[in-house]
């Protein structure tokens, strides 16, 4: 593995921190003080600027450096993460996103931002609070003045005043630690701790939070200054420490320094026992009490003897000693590599549990479309045996049900494999609204919801444009400023609320702000100055609301950096189209607007009806019906000149000629002699569609039609059937709008496909 492949590694993870960094971040806007999301916030701008040194990336690694100390004085309780506190973090995140994009990609930084933001951080650092904003946060109360005790009084001429204290308080600290483990440490930095952007200080300050801590600094290695070299490292250190936290929590501060640094760690206990069973035992005194009944005389005489067996019973003793000392040595451990194993059979089973690897892109891509390839060609060898044999119940049918569940389960494993999460394109939402906030003068919160809904990553990638423009629109457009709403009774706090959720084989994904809603007046006045309806053109209220999706239209009165143009609405619906998806928006005025987005899961396969209309054969997306049904005489009702009802356990639902919407044929056809779909549309209602002819119910292959031709009215893309023949799959949606009186934007006849 080369160096590039490395760092296109780090630059992987980065991204991953990154979210991790603003995650937490948001959760501590939100009130959450749990030391854990501190200190992953932490972890990760650490991380970001320990790897960022390796690299020799100094701009990264000194607004990290900057940003990592402030985070520290959070993580020591020594700075309150207050509202303006973490909108300077957040802004901090979004400086270091940049910084890590340049390095990645070679651009640049706005370094006017950039440097500003270092010095609010070292203000914040040196206790400099932000001033709160008067919008958001009511001036603090002065604080009660302090009073002083009342000095003693002077019990004599001399003036000599008494000083009262407790003989309790002496000696309570170190009773309360004596219990503690303890640990000496030598701490050796190397040269490339310091270039890699690691710092010894804060290296010392954690593991002082993890105990008593006394710290010697050494420095006898320090040369004279013309022998001094500035970029080496002369000092260590020596430490004493008592915690309960063990050797692991020790070794965890140092996780990011360990290979740039010489570390010894030895429990003193440990210590204290080698010292000692590298001493001499103490030769005990014997002392006979038979002695004192026998008389002084005789004590001359016994004295060599006694001296002798001393010893001979002091070696025995100091032999009994070592010999003891070293079974409990052996015992000690054989318990700590127990343990040590053990501690490692569990680290090594979580991590197995949580493994994961990095796969290009482009081999998905390839895998999904040879499990493609293998969904089609499994298709016509069914359709070829089901021609060719009329008994249906050969061993090769029953091989060929066998093959195609076994397809199945692979096509929906390799799909798994792409589906991802929408929180990283929901994450970056974030910051957009923070920003065009801040352009705007808006007091603006963003809550996300359903961040961990899957959908394929084709999807993903195309959805960041069309909500970016959603969300610019929401904040400049939708809510108020903070004056309007405190005139109207609102929180002067605007609310946006982006929530995705799976519904009937589909993501749904909604933006609701609580802003002024849609000002349709204005709407329709804007349109016609624009010449983009006629002045006396009578819409509806969903009409008007989709004016803005026109090129060209916006309701800013000037250009600006965030609107004007009238281009951002219009990319919107435009990019959604292309996925395949549909928009649809239901304002109130004075309460807000909810744009939904309906997108499929997958721009890969569907489940779908296979039905002949016309002799044409169309797919009819299986998630959009509810029931199929044949007509009967009786059933069918007039309605208007060329409308037709059809009667549904006593509720009536319109009859929609699909062959007739589009243009397959000039008349419409006899429902009696057909099938109807009932299906159900986003845009809410029911619709019985009619349909010539059931084939059958396939799973189909996803081609783009758009790509390959052009966009077809009524038609969301096409398919190769098992015969080899070209099916267009149908756009449920344009053709229950069409009904409703919504014309095809083009007056296109779709030419025989079979």
């Amino acid at each position: 593995m080369d160096m590039n492949e490395i760092k296109e590694i780090f630059f992987q993870e980065c991204e991953e921190q990154l979210a991790e960094l603003e995650s937490g971040l948001l959760k501590m806007n939100d009130g959450d003080r749990d030391p854990e999301t501190v200190n992953a916030v932490f972890r990760a701008v650490h991380s970001i600027k320990g790897g960022a040194g390796a690299f020799g990336l100094d701009d990264l690694v000194a607004f990290a450096h900057v940003f990592e100390t402030t985070l520290d004085c959070v993580r020591s309780n020594k700075l309150e993460p207050t509202q303006d506190v973490l909108k300077v973090m957040l802004k901090s995140a979004d400086v270091l996103a940049d910084l890590t994009n340049a390095a990645r990609d070679g651009g640049s930084v706005d370094e006017s931002r950039s440097r500003g933001l270092v010095k609010e951080l070292e203000a914040l650092a040196n206790g400099e609070l932000p001033t709160p904003s008067a919008a958001v946060e009511a001036p603090a109360a002065k604080p009660a003045p302090v009073v002083a005790a009342p000095a003693p009084k002077p019990t004599d001429d001399s003036g000599f005043q008494p000083i009262p204290f407790s003989f309790d308080d002496f000696g309570g600290e170190e009773e309360a630690g004596s219990d503690l483990p303890a640990y000496e440490i030598t701490f050796k930095p190397r040269s490339d701790l310091y270039s890699k952007g690691n710092d010894a200080t804060l290296l010392l300050r954690d593991l002082s939070r993890l105990g008593e801590m006394s710290c010697y600094c050494n420095m006898d290695a320090l040369p004279g200054l013309d022998d001094l070299d500035p970029e080496a490292a002369y000092f260590y250190w020596n430490v004493t420490l008592k915690t309960d936290k063990g050797e692991d929590a020790i070794r965890t501060v140092f996780e990011f320094a360990e290979w740039d640094c010489d570390l010894q760690i030895t429990p003193v206990e440990a210590k204290a026992a080698a010292a000692e069973a590298e001493e001499l035992p103490m030769i005990p005194v014997p002392f006979d009490l038979s002695i004192l009944d026998e008389g002084a005389a005789e004590v001359p005489a016994a004295q060599p003897k006694s001296d002798a067996a001393a010893a001979v019973a002091a070696a025995e003793t100091a032999s009994n000693v070592t010999q003891m000392a070293a079974a409990a040595a052996r015992v000690e451990k054989k318990e700590s590599a127990a343990a040590a194993a053990a501690s490692a059979a569990a680290a090594a089973q979580n991590n197995a549990a949580g493994q994961t690897i990095r796969v290009d892109l482009d081999r998905v891509d390839r895998l999904i479309n040879l499990v493609g390839e293998l969904v089609i060609n499994q298709a016509m060898l069914s359709q070829s045996v089901i021609e060719n044999d009329t008994t249906g119940t050969s061993s090769i049918n029953m091989g060929l049900e066998e093959l195609q569940q076994l397809t199945r389960e692979i096509q929906d494993s390799v799909m798994a494999i792409r589906a991802q999460p929408v929180k990283p394109v929901f994450q970056r939402m974030s910051r957009i609204v923070r920003e065009i906030a801040d352009m705007t003068g808006k007091t603006i919160r963003l809550i996300t919801e359903g961040e961990n809904t899957e959908v394929d990553k084709t999807v993903i990638d195309k959805l960041a444009e069309p909500l970016t423009h959603m969300i610019r629109n929401a904040v400049d457009h939708g809510i108020e400023t903070p004056e309007k709403r405190a005139a109207n009774g609102k929180n002067i706090e605007g609310t946006v609320r982006l929530t995705a959720k799976h519904r009937s084989g589909r993501i749904l994904i909604e933006l609701a702000d609580d802003g002024a809603g849609i000002n349709r007046e204005k709407v329709k006045q804007k349109a016609i100055a624009n010449e983009l309806i006629p002045a006396d053109a009578n819409l509806t209220d969903e009409e008007i609301d989709n004016l803005i999706f026109l090129p060209g239209f916006s309701t800013a009165d000037k250009i600006s950096d965030i609107s004007g143009r009238g281009v951002g609405m219009d990319v919107v619906k435009r990019s959604i189209q292309a996925l395949g998806g549909r928009i649809n928006i239901t304002s109130k005025p004075g309460q807000g607007s909810v744009f939904t987005m309906s997108l499929p899961l997958t721009l890969a396969v569907l489940d779908g009806m296979v039905v002949t209309v016309a002799g044409q054969t169309l797919v009819v997306p299986l998630t959009a019906i509810v029931e199929t049904l044949q007509p009967e005489a009786a059933a069918i009702h007039s309605f208007g000149a060329n409308h037709r009802l059809i009667s549904i356990r006593n509720s009536f639902c319109p009859l929609v000629d699909v062959g007739r919407i589009l243009n397959f044929r000039a008349t419409q056809a006899n429902p009696v002699e057909g099938v109807a779909l009932l299906v159900e549309s986003e845009g809410g209602g029911q619709r019985a569609l009619m349909v010539d002819a059931i084939q059958g119910q396939r799973q189909v292959v996803i081609k783009s039609l758009e790509a390959n031709y052009t966009h077809v009215p009524g038609i969301a893309a096409a398919t190769i059937l098992g015969d080899g023949r070209v099916a267009l799959i149908l756009d449920v949606d344009a053709v229950v709008g069409a009904s409703r009186g919504q014309a095809l934007k083009q007056d296109v006849s779709l030419a025989a496909v079979g």
